[in-house]
């Protein structure tokens, strides 16, 4: 295969089929974020890409699930993205499952007939980075989006029949805004409703800003008990909306998933047991692993 740079791809796309359609990410500045540090963002060729997947389809007799790369695959043409969708379809007519990385602000950036055309042409996930929903925290972390946008690219995102797994950090506000951090994710979430999200633990990367902001002081590491914290305000304040909760990455301090809010008070116990009785509660500094 020709993939270029490191590769990355979500935990809960573990047996999907790969295809890099872009390089790098479109915004690429995020402090907390080194994936795609070694690459310039654009659009792969279409003969490239469809090279690819004739290649891929000689390694995988059977592909249920397909996955495009690298970040932020929705800032392509609509065009473009059409005809990558329509060869991995006739290449794989077996695939249930379409899916790919997308800003929210790509999302607001297609027209309202450009995602259904996606969405009938197979997409039927989208993976896209909140984040926070606290105003501060989002601007300290260079996301380049605001709550608005959120709220915009959702809405756009729900209209087109498009599910949209929203994934967001514990921890991102640092020891003195962690209550603002997950007060206001929580409220963002509860607004906006995503057919699934993803929490993820603070982990610092290395070379990136943030470590940079951690070694000078001016961003303080959370403790572990207020990561249960958080996830307990979460659990606690979370709507009665649909979701499933992908709760299991490495670096959380209770990996659990499932479905909400049918496993609400299961995954709330888990958390509070934790603060009794794991021993990263008692622990005053985060240790942090890179992805």
């Amino acid at each position: 295969m020709n993939y270029e740079g490191k590769i990355y791809r979500p935990w809960p796309e573990a047996e999907s089929v790969l295809i890099q359609t872009t390089l790098g990410c479109s915004n690429n500045k995020c402090t907390f974020c080194n994936m795609f540090r070694d690459k310039r963002f654009r659009i792969r060729p279409l003969d490239e890409v469809c090279a690819d997947i004739d290649e891929l389809r000689r390694y995988y007799p059977v592909a249920r699930s397909v996955f495009l790369i690298d970040g932020n695959v929705m800032a392509a043409r609509t065009d473009y993205l059409l005809a990558v969708l329509e060869k991995v379809r006739a290449t794989f007519p077996e695939c249930e499952q379409i899916a790919l990385y997308a800003s929210l602000n790509d999302i607001i950036r297609k027209q309202p007939a450009d995602l259904r055309a996606l969405v009938d042409a197979g997409v039927s996930l989208a993976y896209t980075g909140l984040e926070s929903g606290d105003p501060v925290v989002l601007e300290r972390i260079k996301k380049g989006m605001t709550r608005e946008h959120v709220i915009e690219g959702m809405a756009m995102a729900k209209d087109a029949g498009l599910n949209v797994l929203l994934s967001f950090i514990f921890g991102l506000g640092g020891r003195h805004r962690s209550r603002e951090h997950i007060t206001a994710t929580t409220e963002l979430l509860n607004m906006v409703q995503p057919e699934e999200m993803a929490p993820m633990a603070l982990a610092i990367q290395p070379g990136t800003e943030l470590e940079a902001e951690v070694r000078s002081g001016e961003f303080v590491l959370p403790t572990p008990m207020q990561l249960l914290e958080e996830e307990a305000y979460l659990l606690e304040n979370l709507d009665d909306f649909p979701t499933y909760y992908w709760g299991d990455h490495g670096n959380n301090v209770v990996p659990q998933k499932g479905w909400l809010p049918q496993h609400r008070e299961l995954f709330l116990k888990r958390v509070q047991g934790a603060m009794l009785n794991h021993p990263m509660a008692r622990q005053e500094e985060l240790r942090t692993f890179a992805w």
